[in-house]
């Protein structure tokens, strides 16, 4: 389904950066040998079939993803480290105060709610919750907005050209491989490797427009393990960012990846994003992917 967005969700939209470590090389893996025909066929009908998949006209989903990382010395890693300085001690008081409630340790990895709103052809509304203030994300197919309020950013700002740009360049929901012909994308085997420790079939999108991408399809179950987004600038240079899919479960018959796993080769973190409830097919209002005031 697009694995949410292909932030999704490469996660490419989310407001909080996605950094992680890039997988560390494996063996190419031992698969029958198939035509990409028959790789796309059964990718489809193990994920529930483009049919069904072309029925669902919104997707919602719910969840908690990584914002950054408690540091030994008590600081905080990742975009999270720019709090001020009173919003910091105030979360990190309420995090110490939920741990001594449950008796557990202070986790390491700062997880906040989400709500992410996908609607055909190509709109996006995503929400996380910090502190009693909401930062809000939304694409209405031609233009973009964010509000980042616990960054101190209290006023809306438009998507930045890169961000437009890899916004419009998102495929619909159900995923690149769903009628992926009428979307002017071209598909061919590109080699085999092995993703999470099983074999994969590993293929070459080429997107309208001339953009490619590789995807990942498990060998075993057919499903979508591995994605590559568009490559992100850090620190002066362009990386490749990966994401994967695990944790599927079925939603009204279709395969939905419930733990999405981003990495961005040369960074030491791994970003993770865990749904935990999927909802079809929600009616929004008219102005739901406008400008948030």
């Amino acid at each position: 389904m697009n694995q949410m967005k292909y932030f999704l969700l490469g996660a490419t939209l989310v407001l909080l950066p996605m950094l992680g470590s890039a997988a560390p090389s494996v063996p190419a893996a031992r698969l029958a040998s198939l035509p990409v025909a028959q790789i796309v066929e059964r990718n489809l009908a193990a994920r529930g079939g483009s049919v069904a998949w072309a029925a669902v006209r919104s997707l919602t989903m719910t969840g908690k993803m990584d914002a950054g990382q408690v540091r030994k010395d008590g600081g905080i890693a990742g975009e999270l480290a720019t709090l001020t300085q009173q919003q910091r001690k105030a979360f990190e008081r309420q995090q110490v105060t939920a741990q001594v409630a449950t008796k557990a340790e202070v986790p390491k990895v700062i997880q906040l709610p989400f709500k992410m709103e996908v609607e055909r052809p190509n709109k996006l509304r995503l929400e996380i919750q910090f502190q009693d203030q909401t930062a809000v994300q939304v694409y209405d197919g031609t233009k973009g907005w964010k509000l980042r309020p616990f960054l101190g950013r209290h006023e809306v700002e438009a998507f930045t050209a890169d961000e437009l740009k890899t916004a419009a360049g998102e495929q619909e929901l159900d995923g690149p491989l769903v009628n992926y012909a009428a979307k002017g994308t071209k598909v061919a085997l590109d080699g085999t490797d092995v993703v999470n420790g099983r074999p994969a079939y590993r293929l070459k999108l080429t997107l309208k427009g001339g953009a490619q991408r590789r995807l990942w399809i498990d060998g075993e179950s057919f499903l979508d393990a591995k994605l590559e987004g568009a490559p992100r600038r850090f620190n002066g240079r362009p990386r490749p960012i990966f994401t994967y899919f695990k944790d599927f479960k079925a939603v009204q018959g279709l395969m939905v990846p419930h733990t999405l796993e981003t990495v961005v080769e040369g960074v030491p973190r791994v970003e993770r994003i865990n749904v935990e409830q999927v909802t079809l097919n929600t009616s929004f209002g008219g102005g739901h992917f406008s400008k948030p005031q």
